[in-house]
């Protein structure tokens, strides 16, 4: 047992699972791909935009995600670099994917901000950020794009402390911010980095007297780009704040690299800052159980389910976030809803779509597992007996909602099938709307992007074809407490009663006004905007 502990103790301090999280569009897949070209875990990066080369970027795996260029579910990649075991959860950033994003957020020990330096801190990342600030994780900004124009840099730190509310500290500084980009000032080695346009690689001209008063760098920039600099450096040094790792930890301060995910500039001395910076697994809470990573106990619990990864063995994919422990294939677990006892026979490591079979992962590490049907999300796997429930897991109300039924009546067993399992992937929610008979269900989404991927998935996945009603529906409250049958209530003519997948009893209302009705015409009813 003394081995395993100190095993533990090893594999857990060389990991680091983080998110990468950015509005639509900052560069958040092109980040990625350079991050697994560095590792090796490919060998040439599919930048998003060159959808004519069929260059797909690696952790876009959907069809829709090639067609559209955007990325609609969260892949999860791991590979190693210099001594460190890295897992990257690569989210959406699409708005209407939130949901999915918000999940993910949980299954990552910190996170990193992508901002586009043209445009600065946009809504999506507004959102994201929050989430991370709540669930107290370490943030780290790339402000990508400096091949071309971007903000003034000193403006786009005022930004991010006025909107996101977070103090931060540039680790580098760039040089040259009106699309005549040259390369940045490392302010920790003192040192230029220069930007070359050929192979869009770098060199690095090391000062000898490792200041920036070095006349080498003044030959080098020539006169305006060598004062100017010189000016900012010495401002930030004086009206700057401090950097102070254990700020930075506790998500109080963000440190700020500047750089190119596209060209490659910036990219690898950022994951090098990043890793030495950034923590490894830490302890997580379950019921009233703080659960140490370096316990010899396992546990893991499932963030997210996924439907179809491979289209031609229509199989279902469940992501589990280990927490504790040894995980080793074939071994047993307590599963949380119902305490019964499964074998783990087919692990798998994900890469986008390309799989291999796990013979052992530890703290940190993602692992997919073959899922008959048996798990959901927010379960925990355990060795332990009764074992402790994961509490940490976010449930979002849907915000959207349509009436959905299949073209074709014969296809219903199809259809009945896509819509249970796309629910349990958490793409959708769906409810079933009280004495309406027939095949037809009201489906509720946080985004109006996810009524496009139901259809599309249940077409090409489950070869349906939906009759789909938008409704002007904007809010589903679960009933609490109340002494009626709810067909008893007194509500507005257009409020729904329906029922959720658990048989949960939900009203769905048009407006805010509705539900105020509801409240007050009918005495003790207790409604909630999340279910159970």
């Amino acid at each position: 047992m003394a081995d395993l502990k100190k095993e533990l103790h090893e594999q857990v301090k060389r990991r680091r699972t983080f998110a990468i999280i950015s509005h639509p569009d900052a560069g958040k897949t092109t980040l990625t791909e350079k991050l697994l070209l560095y590792g090796g875990a490919i060998n040439l990066a599919g930048s998003v935009k060159a959808r004519k080369a069929k260059k797909y970027a690696v952790s876009d795996w959907m069809e829709i995600e090639k067609q559209r260029g955007i990325s609609v579910t969260s892949s999860v990649m791991q590979f190693e670099y210099k001594g460190y075991c890295i897992n990257i959860l690569d989210t959406p950033g699409h708005q209407d994917f939130s949901e999915d994003t918000y999940r993910t957020l949980v299954a990552a020990d910190s996170a990193v901000m992508l901002i586009d330096g043209a445009k600065g801190v946009e809504a999506q990342t507004i959102k994201l950020f929050h989430v991370c600030k709540m669930r107290g994780i370490p943030i780290f900004t790339f402000i990508n794009k400096l091949d071309r124009a971007i903000k003034n840099p000193f403006d786009l730190m005022q930004e991010i402390e006025d909107v996101l509310g977070i103090r931060s500290y540039p680790m580098n500084w760039p040089i040259g911010t009106d699309g005549d980009f040259k390369g940045i000032y490392n302010r920790k080695l003192k040192q230029i980095e220069l930007f070359t346009g050929g192979n869009h690689g770098q060199t690095i001209v090391e000062s000898k007297a490792g200041s920036v008063d070095d006349p080498v760098f003044r030959e080098l920039l020539g006169e305006p780009y060598y004062s100017r600099l010189v000016e900012d450096i010495e401002l930030l040094n004086i009206a700057g704040d401090d950097f102070n790792l254990k700020e930075v930890l506790e998500g109080n301060l963000t440190p700020i690299f500047f750089g190119s995910a596209m060209t490659n500039f910036g990219v690898e001395p950022f994951l090098e800052e990043f890793l030495e910076m950034a923590p490894p697994p830490g302890e997580r809470v379950f019921t009233d159980t703080v659960i140490e990573p370096e316990m010899e106990e396992f546990y893991g619990f499932i963030f997210k389910i996924q439907a179809n990864m491979n289209p031609n063995h229509r199989d279902r994919v469940a992501f589990l976030r280990i927490c504790s422990g040894k995980f080793t294939k074939g071994m047993e677990v307590y599963l949380s809803n119902g305490n019964k006892k499964i074998r783990l026979s087919q692990p798998q490591q994900i890469m986008a779509q390309e799989r291999e079979i796990v013979e052992e992962a530890w703290p940190g590490d993602i692992i997919g597992l073959y899922d008959p049907g048996i798990f959901k999300i927010g379960d925990t796997l355990s060795t332990a007996k009764p074992s402790a429930l994961f509490t940490g897991m976010p449930m979002f109300p849907a915000e959207h909602f349509a009436r959905i039924s299949p073209k074709d009546t014969m296809k219903r067993k199809q259809f009945l099938k896509g819509i249970m399992q796309l629910s349990e992937e958490g793409t959708i929610q769906v409810f079933r709307q009280v004495d309406i008979g027939g095949e037809e269900f009201i489906v509720g989404a946080v985004g109006m992007l996810q009524f496009d991927v139901l259809e599309h998935r249940l077409l090409h996945e489950y070869n349906v074809e939906l009759k789909v009603v938008m409704l002007p529906h904007k809010f589903a409250r679960w009933l609490v407490t109340t002494d009626k049958d709810p067909r008893d209530l007194n509500l507005t003519s257009s409020t729904l009663i329906a029922q959720d997948k658990n048989e949960q009893y939900v009203l769905i209302f048009e407006n805010q006004w509705s539900i105020d009705w509801a409240k007050e015409k009918n005495k003790g009813i207790e409604l909630s905007d999340v279910s159970g």
